[in-house]
């Protein structure tokens, strides 16, 4: 699933996009973390000939956007799955079994840490901190939160995005 630099380019929905994110910022280049992300969702993972392609919009050199591009885990350096699965791994989510979630995700899938489900449906990572230390353990899936995990609550998660649904998070506290 290469790309080629060539064949990179933003649709004119998201270069009008850009256009109103660029008023806001007096130096362009300093619109790159919103670009990147219009990029992602553009065109589904940031290549490197997208971060070519985004330096010279932004007037940057390629290894200043792939500095950025390799900090962030929110942005994805190769294609992931429909599900996007990130399990927070930090002190807190450590503490509170952060490492029997992904056990138990990588068995359940049936993939390591880094890989992609063959039907190109679920993709697990860790990621550093997700900000919600309080709720331990907890996941990302795609924008949404799912907290206190169990392998009850995961189960329900997998199960629901294998529907094709999109498991509602539970407020804290619920079950």
């Amino acid at each position: 699933m290469n790309q080629d630099i060539k064949s990179v380019a933003f649709s004119e929905a998201v270069l009008r996009e850009m256009e109103g994110i660029l008023k806001r910022y007096p130096d362009k280049r300093s619109a790159l973390l919103p670009v990147l992300n219009i990029a992602q969702r553009e065109f589904g993972w940031i290549s490197e000939p997208v971060m070519t392609y985004v330096a010279g919009l932004l007037e940057l050199t390629p290894p200043k956007v792939f500095e950025v591009v390799t900090f962030y885990t929110l942005l994805n350096q190769r294609p992931v799955g429909k599900c996007h699965i990130q399990v927070c791994r930090t002190l807190s989510c450590a503490l509170m079994g952060a490492e029997d979630v992904v056990s138990y995700l990588q068995k359940k899938l049936g993939i390591r840490v880094g890989e992609t489900t063959p039907d190109g449906l679920f993709t697990l990572r860790t990621v550093e901190c997700l900000a919600s230390c309080g709720t331990a353990p907890m996941m990302q899936v795609n924008e949404a939160y799912y907290e206190n995990l169990t392998r009850e609550k995961v189960d329900r998660i997998v199960e629901g995005f294998k529907k094709g649904e999109r498991p509602v998070p539970r407020a804290m506290g619920e079950n």
